[in-house]
């Protein structure tokens, strides 16, 4: 940059201004849920759970605003939080994700042991949960805000991402 090359510029003022740049921030949410894939020809056909764990990543600027609250962040993580908590992890906690095409018939809604049931209009793979949960997110955010990527474990060494560039 031009102003480094001035001299009499100290190197702190030199870094300060060369590294003013887009930050990423990531959060890690857990939820159990269990699933059921229509039609698969294998086990996973049966009703079977996972722990999941979410990660959540977005990208911003730094808040340089020194009467703020925020100075400094890009995000609060708690103001994170209080987005995906609700509309994901509280939604599908405890759950049972099960394809629309199913045959539904023996799913009885009175009964409490189905009261956490979602049909979704998918196929609830890690995958395609993880497109859901993107659409979700993208139109929760704040202005300034975007999601860069997701990240869901379905197990310890199994993941689907979803990354914005991508799209």
């Amino acid at each position: 940059m031009k102003n480094c090359q001035n001299k009499k510029m100290s190197n702190f003022v030199c870094l300060k201004t060369k590294f003013m740049t887009r930050i990423r921030l990531t959060k890690i949410f857990e939820f159990e849920a269990a699933h059921a894939l229509h039609n698969y020809d294998g086990l996973c056909r049966n009703i079977h759970g996972h722990s999941y764990k979410l990660h959540v990543t977005i990208t911003g600027l730094i808040n340089k605003d020194s009467e703020s609250p925020k100075l400094g962040m890009v995000m609060d993580f708690g103001e994170l939080k209080q987005i995906i908590k609700p509309h994901i992890i509280d939604e599908y906690d405890h759950s049972i994700l099960l394809s629309s095409k199913e045959n539904l018939k023996y799913i009885k809604t009175e009964n409490e042991l189905f009261k956490r049931i979602h049909i979704l209009d998918f196929q609830p793979t890690a995958e395609n949960m993880v497109i859901h949960f993107a659409k979700m997110i993208n139109i929760l955010l704040p202005s300034g805000i975007e999601l860069y990527s997701l990240k869901l474990y379905e197990t310890a060494t199994s993941f689907a991402e979803w990354y914005a560039e991508d799209q």
